[in-house]
């Protein structure tokens, strides 16, 4: 079966006259009779009824119209788009992100990138970082935005943008959001809302909770409905200070401030990247993540991380 022949068919079939069918196809009328006896010959059956001057669909013609319709408008929409491909009318980037990772990250760089690559098409995913290396060698994303990762293949180029500290979100309601620190041992007696495929819950096991394991009553794999789980008095979550945090949550420091991890930026080694991918690297690499990655905890607390020295060290891009 081939397109002229649909087209033809479709044509025929929508003006129910031989005659006009030529003409809108600007085609002789042999070539329209035969392109149509071709398609009917692959079908196994008569398609059209010519009757003097009136034409009619068959039976036949009647119940593969609507699929003949939709098989050539998905052709003429993968032709345009790759016409829009060939001259740069589309530019699609497909950024993964790790579950720790909040989108409000790549919303400047997107936004940077969208003035200089105007058919800029984004999606975004989020899975765990094993999960995120599989799709970016498979192909089924560009980039990936990921917490500490163990076993990075060789194949993987990384680049490390900044350091964040993790943070106790909670209530201003709860017993501990009136404290200028939550201490390790109020930490441990604490109710803490389990996040499925938490990159760092490890770190946290090992560095805050290393004879005991924490109370877990609640859980979810999304941010948002852990914070609502927090606001409404359930627990603690334990976020990176760069995460968006509901109005209704407060965010404390952690005594000692135990747990940090760095943010990655992973791309594949030695692949032909695309303009939007291109323009995404260098801003990321560029830009200084200090002055961007922050949360409103930076503000709140700064007179706290000045006095104990470890402001300078939130958010600090890494050479």
């Amino acid at each position: 079966m081939e397109l002229h022949q649909v087209r033809y068919f479709l044509v025929v079939a929508s003006a129910l006259n031989l005659t006009r069918a030529v003409e809108m196809c600007n085609v002789t009328q042999p070539a329209l009779t035969k392109g149509v006896q071709k398609l009917e010959q692959e079908l196994g059956g008569q398609l059209i009824y010519r009757e003097r001057q009136l034409t009619h669909l068959t039976d036949l013609g009647k119940a593969v119209l609507p699929m003949l319709e939709r098989a050539l408008a998905s052709t003429e929409a993968v032709r345009r788009r790759a016409r829009e491909f060939r001259q740069e009318e589309v530019a699609p980037l497909t950024i993964g992100l790790a579950p720790s990772i909040s989108a409000a990250l790549v919303l400047e760089p997107i936004a940077e990138i969208r003035k200089v690559v105007p058919g800029l098409h984004v999606e975004l995913r989020e899975e765990p970082p094993s999960r995120l290396v599989e799709l970016l060698l498979e192909g089924e994303v560009n980039l990936a935005l990921v917490g500490d990762l163990d076993d990075k293949p060789d194949r993987i180029d990384d680049w490390a943008l900044f350091e964040e500290r993790y943070v106790a979100v909670l209530a201003p309601s709860h017993e501990l959001a009136g404290l200028p620190v939550i201490g390790m041992k109020a930490l441990r007696e604490a109710t803490i809302l389990d996040r499925f495929n938490c990159d760092v819950a490890p770190k946290f096991q090992r560095l805050c909770f290393p004879d005991t394991l924490p109370h877990y009553n609640h859980r979810s794999s999304r941010d948002l409905h852990l914070q609502h789980l927090a606001a409404a008095g359930f627990g603690i979550v334990l976020a990176p200070e760069h995460m968006p945090r509901l109005p209704s949550l407060k965010a404390l420091p952690i005594e000692g401030d135990p747990v940090w991890r760095e943010v990655r930026l992973l791309v594949v080694q030695g692949r032909r990247y695309s303009p939007a991918l291109d323009a995404f690297v260098k801003v990321a690499r560029l830009r200084d993540w200090s002055l961007h990655a922050g949360s409103p905890l930076q503000a709140e607390h700064r007179g706290h991380l000045e006095a104990s020295g470890m402001f300078a060290r939130f958010g600090s891009p890494i050479s």
